[in-house]
């Protein structure tokens, strides 16, 4: 049993007073003006704010007590019994109390004779401290002096509930500004998530018009690829190899299409489709289509080559490229998938299809806008399925007036300079550019 007595609802009070912030915090002018003014309005020298957490006994405010005295073991605090109810406790002679009779401070230095504690109840009803009085003498308050007394725990209290409100709104501030920071997070991983699927610009109309028309585009360059005797490749591999690769491959694949200006569309088991030109109109897509296709090329011949070198089973890339009209836009609801379709798009894989391993299978369409660039080596009409026989050419590579290489496959400062021109050229310009 506690030496002292408590309340029945003294965990609450507890966590009431914790509410306010308001223990072991320095002077404040108010405090010291409403314990002064007690003392001069019960003409008492003696008086104090204070409050009571656990055990202890502390002091906000004091008027006449000495300046080291701040706080106090709670079994012999006046305020003990104050804190226990709502009511006044008023004491006129404390050597005839009961209740503090015993007190350390009542038998002993400094002797006090009266005591009058109001408790500071909170609005949930919890007395959390007190406003007190107190004299060496013994003296009885008149009506008028507690009501006052009474007036000023009033006054006190009102502070202390606007303090909390600070208290509680800084909190929700905190959390607000929490919550907008994880809300801003979110839309950035949302936007960043957008960007690594979508194109910048379909995926900024999709945030701001919640989705997108899909749009003709007169000229675009597609490129398809794949492995000869992938099915071959995947039958004998264990899975996470297979992944692996893919993902080894396909991540390369996707910064030379991002450094050509292309964008990737999608991958099927071993096939990789990007386009030019979508959604952004430009004046180089068939060059960059092209270029990209030699360095696709080339980064799987120095991958075998280093497969090769550790006995492990190397793959042939074929690629088709294919320039001319398309529709592009959003397809699906619930997982978005930027895609084009059209008759340019099935040829441009007939073309992959039509190619043999280590080489770029292209149309005249492709040549014709890009042969002041690239040495193309002609195959003829070659017929495809359910269609026509049409002219294709080989990509050979780029000519030596534009290379930096020996083998055609890295642009040199001539090309920059040539592609700069015809990207800022009109499009009007673009074949008498190209000749």
């Amino acid at each position: 049993m506690k030496p002292y007595p408590v309340p029945a609802n003294e965990a609450e009070r507890n966590d009431s007073l914790r509410s306010f912030l308001i223990m072991d915090t320095p002077p404040e002018l108010p405090y010291d003006e409403i314990g002064e003014l007690a003392a001069h309005i019960c003409g008492c020298p003696v008086s104090y704010v204070s409050f009571i957490e656990e055990d202890r006994f502390w002091f906000k405010a004091k008027y006449g007590l000495p300046a080291d005295f701040i706080s106090c073991p709670r079994e012999i605090a006046f305020c003990s019994v104050t804190v226990c109810g709502q009511e006044v406790i008023h004491a006129p002679d404390l050597q005839k109390d009961p209740r503090y009779m015993s007190f350390p401070f009542v038998v002993g230095d400094p002797k006090f004779r009266f005591y009058c504690g109001v408790p500071l109840v909170t609005r949930e009803g919890y007395s959390i401290g007190t406003v007190c009085v107190m004299d060496f003498e013994p003296r009885e308050l008149t009506a008028e002096q507690i009501e006052s007394v009474k007036r000023l725990a009033r006054q006190l209290m009102c502070q202390l509930e606007h303090r909390r409100q600070l208290i509680e709104l800084a909190a929700l501030n905190r959390r607000l500004d929490e919550a907008r920071q994880v809300a801003e997070q979110d839309q950035a991983r949302t936007d960043s998530l957008l960007a690594s699927i979508l194109p910048r610009s379909i995926a900024e109309e999709l945030k701001s018009k919640g989705g997108v028309e899909p749009r003709f585009h007169a000229s675009s360059s597609i490129l398809f690829t794949d492995f000869a005797g992938f099915t071959r490749f995947a039958e004998t591999s264990e899975p996470a190899v297979l992944v692996s690769f893919l993902d080894q491959v396909f991540s390369a694949f996707d910064e030379i299409a991002v450094a050509r200006g292309l964008e990737r569309l999608k991958t099927i088991g071993d096939a990789f489709m990007a386009v030019g030109g979508v959604p952004t109109a430009n004046r180089t897509h068939g060059i960059d289509a092209c270029l990209a296709a030699l360095e696709m090329q080339r980064a799987i011949r120095l991958l075998n080559e280093r497969r090769s070198k550790l006995r492990l089973p190397t793959l042939e890339l074929r690629v088709g490229v294919h320039t001319g009209p398309v529709m592009a836009g959003i397809v699906g609801k619930r997982k978005f998938t930027y895609d084009v379709w059209g008759d340019a798009v099935n040829l441009a894989a007939r073309l992959e299809s039509a190619s043999e391993p280590k080489r770029t299978n292209v149309s005249a369409a492709v040549v014709a806008q890009t042969k002041a660039f690239f040495e193309f080596s002609p195959r003829g009409p070659i017929a495809l399925k359910n269609k026509d026989p049409i002219e294709m050419y080989f990509l050979e590579r780029l000519k030596p007036d534009y290379s930096a290489d020996a083998t055609g496959e890295v642009p040199n400062a001539a090309f920059a300079r040539k592609r700069a021109e015809l990207a800022e050229a009109g499009m009007s310009a673009l074949p008498n550019a190209l000749g």
